[in-house]
């Protein structure tokens, strides 16, 4: 009898969750320019980046791919952005930054690991974002749920950052097709790490016409889950250098709906 494969975590297994996350967390407290980091973003970031080249590599966003998405927030200007995997809080504080920057309110990170999301909170706090960043802990199906249906507190995704296990990052978006919170002309979404290691069904999806994806619903087993495969996605992959290779960030537009 064949079984269905539970997600595993982020590859590669030796370069993340072994002790350097709260290690980071020493070092960074242990600077003594500990004062001059305090409510200052950039250089939070770039004390990130230099226990990342001095000490134990992070899985961040990293610069490269980071300016890119916020001259994304800059250009889009989202009130509100939702990440989707938050690791020790490096995009959080990047992209909350740019989010506050340029007029926005509201950044949410939904991070599953409890400790990962405890670091994060730290380095937020030591930042000076906590006005606009907000840590929330949990699966990310169960917290788009409880924000969008229960709480209510999203009607509509203006920006989606998805950075957590890329298995998840198509069951994810079919639930937010489902709830009806991504608009023509009003949502972006941007995937990273569709190349490495890779999203192949996420990628398949976001770049199929309407009628390839009703076929895929059709050939596949979705319950519960309710896709809406009448969006109409515009999707580009630009790619980067990163320091663990190539990589790519899918970024999709929302740029109609097929009536059937």
């Amino acid at each position: 009898m064949s079984t269905i494969a539970k997600p595993h975590a982020p590859e590669p297994r030796s370069y993340c969750l072994d002790g350097r996350e709260v290690d980071l967390l020493h070092y960074i407290y242990g600077r003594p320019d500990i004062k001059e980091l305090r409510n200052n973003p950039q250089k939070v970031l770039a004390a990130i980046d230099e226990y990342h080249t001095n000490h134990n590599m992070l899985m961040n966003i990293g610069g490269v791919k980071g300016a890119y998405i916020t001259g994304l927030i800059s250009e889009h200007k989202p009130s509100t952005m939702v990440e989707l995997g938050g690791y020790i809080g490096y995009s959080a504080i990047l992209f909350g930054d740019a989010i506050r920057a340029n007029g926005g309110k509201k950044f949410l990170s939904l991070e599953k690991n409890p400790e990962m999301a405890a670091v994060s909170s730290q380095l937020i706090d030591l930042a000076g974002l906590r006005d606009v960043v907000r840590v929330l802990v949990g699966s990310s199906d169960k917290l788009l749920v409880e924000l969008v249906r229960e709480r209510k507190e999203i009607d509509q995704i203006e920006m989606l950052f998805l950075d957590h296990w890329q298995e998840l990052y198509l069951p994810d978006l079919w639930l937010l097709e489902d709830m009806g919170v991504l608009a023509q002309d009003k949502s972006l979404l941007v995937a990273d790490n569709v190349i490495m290691p890779g999203a192949p069904r996420y990628l398949e999806w976001v770049k199929a016409t309407p009628a390839q994806k009703r076929a895929i619903v059709k050939k596949l087993n979705v319950h519960p889950l309710k896709p809406n495969p009448n969006l109409v996605y515009d999707t580009h992959v630009p790619q980067f250098q990163t320091d663990w290779g190539k990589d790519g960030l899918a970024i999709t537009k929302i740029v109609g709906e097929e009536v059937v």
